[in-house]
């Protein structure tokens, strides 16, 4: 039988297996796990949704905030969605490899979850899970999903802030987003921005969003470079004061 207090009490002492147990319990419909969520009684734990296209640096972007908020005493779990296995249907687990420094450490809970061919860039399980880590004792939780597109706005309905990461190659992304997750993004990361046209990029960027600047609507628009921590404060501030407005 599924047991929140037990589940809590290894989370606080960096044991995650009964939260492990949990989660596979819920993703597989076992006879238990509907009782086990309808008892559930969640805090307002911050969820943060992470997209954006392959090879932005998301994961990496992601384990410098780890960093920054485990240095800060903080508890992180993070759901990351991965393209399901043509094989087995089960997540390609590509988030172990790019946060291999942190997927063992106590204060950190990572999950990789199969798409499983749903179109929204989250996995048809992510709102009864993300519930289930908002009563778990964890400080933040992220969403990381597949890709980007028009019909990712998913994420941004069921995050409190939401995070699109571009590179300066991005342009035709920009194109692809506009009428979907563009107009609903919170804070638009350009990573890697110490490459080439970067601040062509950056200004491209704002020429895009300018509808949304004009009507007074508050957006986040942010340079890092995730693998040598640039940006990484200023972001982190950035996503608090979203939290906190």
């Amino acid at each position: 039988m599924l047991e929140i207090e037990s589940i809590k009490n290894g989370v606080q002492s960096g044991n995650f297996l009964s939260l492990a147990k949990a989660i596979s319990a819920i993703e597989n419909n076992a006879n238990d796990a509907t009782q086990f969520l309808e008892s559930l009684r969640p805090s307002a734990i911050p969820i943060i949704g992470i997209t954006g296209p392959p090879g932005a640096g998301k994961s990496t972007l992601i384990a410098a905030l780890i960093q920054e908020w485990v240095e800060a005493g903080k508890r992180i779990a993070v759901l990351s969605v991965d393209p399901s296995s043509p094989f087995h249907q089960g997540a390609i687990l590509g988030d172990r490899i790019r946060m291999r420094e942190w997927y063992l450490h106590p204060q950190v809970f990572i999950r990789s979850l199969a798409s499983r061919g749903h179109l929204g860039g989250l996995n048809s399980t992510t709102i009864e899970l993300t519930t289930l880590l908002q009563c778990a004792g964890f400080d933040m939780i992220i969403l990381e999903t597949v890709g980007v597109g028009q019909s990712e706005v998913e994420v941004a309905a069921l995050a409190d802030t939401t995070l699109v990461v571009l590179v300066p190659e991005a342009g035709d992304d920009i194109q692809m987003m506009k009428s979907g997750l563009f107009e609903v993004a919170n804070i638009f990361v350009v990573n890697k921005s110490d490459r080439a046209d970067a601040k062509k990029f950056l200004s491209h960027l704002k020429i895009s969003l300018n509808d949304r600047i004009q009507s007074g609507e508050k957006i986040g628009i942010i340079e890092t470079v995730a693998n040598t921590g640039q940006g990484i404060e200023e972001l982190d501030n950035c996503i608090n004061r979203f939290l906190t407005q």
